[in-house]
């Protein structure tokens, strides 16, 4: 896809971040990968995340992601796939230009490995990013990796594939300053975990959609949320998030990292063989997926 076009395509609806299933070895799984997306691109994703932060890229061997944004490509059907990027700014080269060639319509950069870093810093980092590659890129705001909307507006300006702005960092102060300063120029997504925590808030900041986690077990629960959202139907986005997203957050608030540990387990649920989550997570105990299953059950 031509920059403009997954921009649009980013804009058009909800997003989602397939998880990637390992077998018993901790490898790569590519044909169960294909089962799960081919399934979730009957759905009405916008485009799907390969090797994104559900997608366990922190985990991941740069050697490892072209071969998952082939095997997204191949199973997605006309869904764009867009690819994780990150680490250093020569290791995000690598993986920007691998994912480019294997098929990406984009990639998202991810923040950039361990250490703070000034605005000059971080805008070189991007730009270099952004002029390694043709296709679009969206920036991740998170942790580290803060960019103001000054830096932000600079790198509009020098770097025309650069079309897309997702926030995880919850500075809704910062984030209606980027929205108002830059208006139309990037879309802008939701990127906090369980996005749909945090959605109503967003919005009224001027960011149309997010990525959902909870999309790969409970599609259609999500696309309701979203509808719903967009609609304006503040007590259908009420019942949904007392039924469901609050208590997935207190099943995901026991453990460190079951932001991602939870959503493998409700695909195992579905009925996909996802395989365990790479060290340093750990997967839910019995009792925490059994609590998981029941709250799938009940809101069938």
């Amino acid at each position: 896809m031509e920059p403009n076009e997954i921009k649009a395509a980013l804009g058009s609806g909800l997003l989602s971040f397939p998880v990637t299933p390992f077998d018993a070895e901790g490898a790569f799984a590519p044909a169960r990968y294909a089962e799960h997306i081919g399934w979730l691109s009957g759905f009405d994703a916008s485009a799907l995340f390969a090797a994104g932060g559900t997608g366990e890229f922190f985990s991941l061997t740069p050697s490892e992601i072209p071969g998952i944004v082939r095997a997204a490509k191949a199973a997605a059907g006309d869904t764009p796939i867009v690819s994780g990027c990150g680490y250093g700014t020569r290791m995000a080269i690598d993986i920007a230009q691998a994912a480019e060639e294997a098929g990406a319509d984009g990639v998202l950069l991810l923040p950039h490995y361990l250490i703070g870093a000034s605005q000059e810093g971080l805008a070189a980092h991007v730009e270099a990013v952004c002029r390694s590659v043709k296709i679009g890129v969206t920036v991740y705001n998170r942790d580290n990796s803060i960019l103001r909307a000054d830096t932000l507006a600079r790198l509009c300006e020098r770097c025309e594939n650069l079309i897309g702005f997702k926030d995880g960092s919850g500075k809704i102060g910062l984030v209606r300053e980027i929205t108002t300063k830059l208006g139309d120029r990037l879309t802008y997504l939701g990127g906090m975990p369980t996005a749909e925590l945090f959605a109503e808030a967003y919005l009224a900041a001027g960011v149309t959609t997010y990525s959902s986690a909870v999309f790969n077990f409970v599609p259609e629960l999500a696309q309701r949320f979203y509808s719903a959202l967009r609609a304006g139907d503040r007590a259908g986005v009420e019942r949904i998030l007392t039924d469901f997203f609050y208590p997935f957050m207190a099943i995901r608030d026991r453990n460190t990292g079951y932001a991602v540990s939870a959503i493998k387990a409700g695909v195992r649920l579905a009925g996909f063989e996802a395989g365990p989550v790479r060290p340093p997570l750990t997967d839910l105990s019995e009792e925490e997926s059994a609590m998981l299953a029941d709250l799938v059950e009940r809101n069938r």
